[in-house]
């Protein structure tokens, strides 16, 4: 028996699907090389924006129309389209994916996946660890935290275990994984429960209500070594621990590791700390990614990223003094609801100041369920749309090619 997996998205679905592999393989699966060899097709979806969305429905309905004439195979169906559904409580969203793709003969919530397998690495060099899964953070536009749930860190021992032992495989390039690395340990330190997040906020907007600061005295204890957490700030107060500082050195003190990324991080929870742990370790990538989304403070508010572009242009500039070999990539999001010309100009103005290495700039996509689907209207017509990304495809993407420094390295999609 054969499998294939197709993937779409970003490298948390990459890590997804490679374990996902493991788990055919302990089947006594072999992987195909093409989705036509295979008995067992997996797909893999992803949500971020409709594009992806349907191009998985394109994939499905040709395997329906293949078993229809047929062929023998079983498609599964997992990924964040399938987590949305399965957390969508009324039971409407699972019932209407199946009636938009009767041909599926399981939809898999990538939870039972699990870690009980090695993942099958596709690269002999690099490997995804995954840190952690989910997303406290609940910006507007986005349906992470309902397509992947509360954030949750994987042990921090596992963590460290799993790269020993791809070292000792030969891999030396490690990019560790999260929807957001750098609050990587929170529940960890003070307990799931005790972190309170957008869906625990009645108000539902960190802008307006700022909730209490867990305690500065706690420690945490791993194979008998204490480790000091780092304290978050944000809006002038302690907000989380993290242990993704310490998490970083322990990994660069793995002989054989040779370098160390990941991604992603967002700027609220890009600390002072780690700044230091990142120059002083000459093991992990100076090129950083930096999601911005926006470069106008009332665009920001609207989206609920916790910070102004103010907080981003002085963390941008820490990084690059600190590092000045430093890369910065980022995100874009152009025509967010509601965005005018002049905001957009914004957003134009701090991508000069700051000197992005790369962009990932995506039209705003509505998605069901979030925020911005409720409370706003997509309201910039395509053409806007399409005109702002060009402009922000030259500024940044296209001058870097010409001028040899686009960041071609960076794995982040």
């Amino acid at each position: 028996m054969k499998y294939f997996i197709k993937t779409f998205g970003c490298a948390a679905n990459e890590a997804d699907s490679e374990r996902i592999a493991a788990l055919y393989e302990s089947r006594g699966y072999t992987r195909a090389r093409t989705m036509k060899q295979a008995d067992d097709v997996v797909v893999n979806t992803c949500m971020i924006r409709a594009s992806a969305e349907h191009r998985v429905y394109g994939i499905v309905h040709n395997l329906t129309e293949e078993k229809k004439k047929g062929r023998k195979v079983k498609i599964v169906v997992t990924g964040c389209m399938v987590g949305m559904a399965a957390r969508e409580k009324t039971g409407n969203m699972l019932s209407q994916l199946g009636k938009k793709m009767p041909g599926v003969d399981e939809f898999l919530p990538i939870e039972e996946v699990g870690f009980d397998f090695a993942a099958i690495r596709t690269d002999p060099h690099h490997a995804w660890v995954p840190i952690s899964n989910g997303c406290n953070n609940f910006c507007t536009f986005c349906v992470v935290p309902f397509t992947r749930g509360r954030e949750i860190s994987r042990p921090f021992a596992d963590v460290i275990s799993e790269c020993w032992q791809l070292a000792e495989k030969g891999i030396a390039h490690i990019t560790l994984v999260g929807q957001n690395v750098n609050s990587y340990g929170a529940d960890l330190v003070v307990g799931e429960k005790n972190i309170q997040v957008m869906r625990d906020l009645p108000d539902k907007t960190y802008f307006q209500k700022r909730v209490s600061a867990p305690s500065r005295k706690t420690a945490f204890t791993v194979n008998g070594k204490t480790i000091t957490p780092t304290y978050v700030k944000h809006l002038g107060r302690l907000r989380i621990p993290t242990l993704f500082p310490e998490l970083l050195k322990e990994i660069c003190a793995i002989p054989g590791i040779k370098l160390v990324d990941f991604i992603s991080s967002n700027p609220w929870d890009f600390s002072d700390d780690l700044i230091r742990v990142m120059a002083t370790q000459e093991k992990i990538s100076k090129d950083i990614h930096l999601a911005l989304q926006s470069g106008d403070n009332e665009v920001l508010r609207r989206m609920n990223r916790w910070y102004t572009r103010e907080d981003f242009l002085d963390l941008a500039r820490k990084i690059q003094t600190a590092m000045p070999n430093a890369r910065i990539s980022t995100d874009i999001i152009v025509g967010f609801c509601g965005e005018t010309a002049a905001q957009f100009e914004q957003t134009v103005d701090l991508a000069k100041q700051v000197g992005f290495s790369k962009a990932y700039v995506a039209m705003y996509s509505d998605r069901p369920m979030t925020a911005a689907h409720k409370a706003y209207t997509d309201d910039v017509p395509h053409e806007e749309k399409k005109r702002r990304w060009k402009i922000l495809e030259e500024l940044i993407n296209k001058t870097n090619l010409r001028n040899g420094t686009y960041a071609k390295s960076i794995r982040y999609a």
